[in-house]
């Protein structure tokens, strides 16, 4: 039986009725593919399979298939090879693309991290993805703050509770509430404030949730995240979620289409990932979420704190994040 200290949430169950669970992805530099997956492989076994210089599958561990890669899809993909290909220049498998993508693969880790994707699990079982999580540190995998150019991130997908309107809009809701105290607690790192990824969302969307008079059905929910904020550039990117519920409304709309993964989860997106820290732990910032879903199941609270921050949206501020969202700038 594995011993767990990571706090449950105040919803166990899934909206399928199911224990929830949780997928993590890890982003690090100073390591590759295959210290990455022996780092799976020490706490949960497995075997690797390599599939090019940047990415691979660590299979049959105790808790599923865990995907590694380098966070640049034009890379992976290969796509860079149709680039080339545009200018007359094709490479054929073998020793010279190998080297090619050996090159690539070390510029590329300057500044694009390799990115661990776990299988969704129980919450107990998190203290595996951290037993892992120590031996990235132990082998020398980089962090966030290891450099000024490490926009690096830690990702939970959690389970939604329930798939209804007034549910996601509460956690939404406790979200935009405890937003500021996360990012104080995690202390964002700089490059990740300048980075397009984790934008906190438009003021004048947020007051619009946060109305009381707001109770939103999914169709309206979705249409109206599309209008103040089409992009997955979120600190809590609701395009996963809203994508599964209705894929059609979503991939018809101006968003990443093919960057999004359709599925119900929460797409928490916004911590730093301090892997080359041995103080830090998945805890630290599976705590934060678990803050907000508290504060999401307590609705007087939720509805106090909700009017509270209302009253310090100016209509001016709404106006100017309506003004940039017209202008393109988010």
């Amino acid at each position: 039986m594995i011993v767990s200290d990571f706090e449950p949430l105040p919803w166990s169950d899934g909206h399928a009725g199911k224990p929830r669970r949780v997928g993590v992805e890890m982003e690090m530099a100073g390591i590759d593919p295959e210290g990455i997956a022996k780092a799976v492989i020490d706490v949960l076994g497995g075997r690797f399979e390599s599939e090019s210089v940047f990415s691979g599958i660590v299979r049959d561990t105790e808790l599923g298939d865990f995907g590694i890669e380098l966070d640049a899809e034009v890379l992976t993909s290969r796509r860079y090879l149709d680039s080339l290909k545009a200018v007359g220049i094709e490479i054929e498998p073998g020793q010279l693309r190998d080297n090619l993508e050996d090159v690539l693969s070390r510029v590329a880790g300057l500044v694009v991290p390799h990115e661990l994707v776990c299988p969704p699990v129980e919450i107990a079982e998190l203290e595996r993805i951290d037993q892992i999580r120590r031996g990235l540190c132990r082998a020398g995998a980089k962090g966030t703050q290891s450099s000024a150019l490490y926009a690096f991130g830690l990702q939970f997908n959690v389970d939604i509770a329930e798939c209804s309107g007034s549910h996601l809009v509460s956690v939404l809701r406790a979200f935009f509430l405890l937003f500021p105290d996360i990012c104080e607690r995690e202390q964002i790192d700089f490059s990740r404030k300048l980075s397009p990824f984790v934008q906190h969302f438009p003021e004048d969307f947020v007051a619009h949730v946060l109305d009381p008079d707001y109770a939103p059905d999914l169709e309206t929910l979705i249409d109206d995240y599309l209008e103040f904020t089409p992009t997955r550039n979120r600190p809590l990117d609701l395009l996963p979620l809203f994508a599964w519920i209705d894929r059609e409304r979503v991939m018809s709309a101006p968003v990443e289409r093919h960057l999004i993964k359709p599925r119900p989860t929460w797409h928490y997106r916004l911590p730093n990932c301090l892997i080359d820290d041995p103080d830090w732990s998945l805890r630290d910032p599976w705590r934060e979420w678990v803050r907000i879903e508290t504060l999401a199941a307590d609705a007087d609270a939720l509805e106090s704190a909700a009017r509270a921050r209302l009253g310090k949206s100016s209509a001016l501020r709404r106006w100017w994040s309506g003004f940039r969202r017209k202008l393109g700038l988010g």
